[in-house]
């Protein structure tokens, strides 16, 4: 298993699609019941395990058939403040500049 932070765009892909097919023979479901189950089509699914690449509908689609849509729950959440001090830090506002004028006509 390659670590995500090393890894090259492809191999994050490849290592998808190989969880999401160990996922699919654990639930013992053929490729064919997958994508009926998700509503894609057979193709989506081959491609999905091999490449590791479809749409994200596609993807959330064959989460929700496999019942691993709540993975995606943490991605991309704001990080939780660990202080005080940094919720205080959070809750300032940003300084707003003007925008730059030219010289007056």
């Amino acid at each position: 298993m390659p670590d995500f932070a090393f890894a090259t765009q492809a191999e994050i892909c490849l290592e998808l699609g190989s969880r999401l097919k160990q996922q699919r023979l654990a639930r013992n479901l053929s490729q064919q019941e997958l994508a009926a189950r998700a509503n894609v089509s057979l193709g989506t699914i081959r491609h999905l395990e091999r490449a590791g690449q479809v749409t994200l509908e596609s993807l959330v689609k064959v989460l929700m058939a496999l019942g691993l849509v709540e993975a995606l729950q943490p991605l991309f959440l704001a990080a939780r403040p660990q202080s005080i001090a940094q919720m205080e830090r959070d809750a300032r506002p940003l300084r707003v500049r003007a925008s730059r004028r030219g010289p007056p006509t």
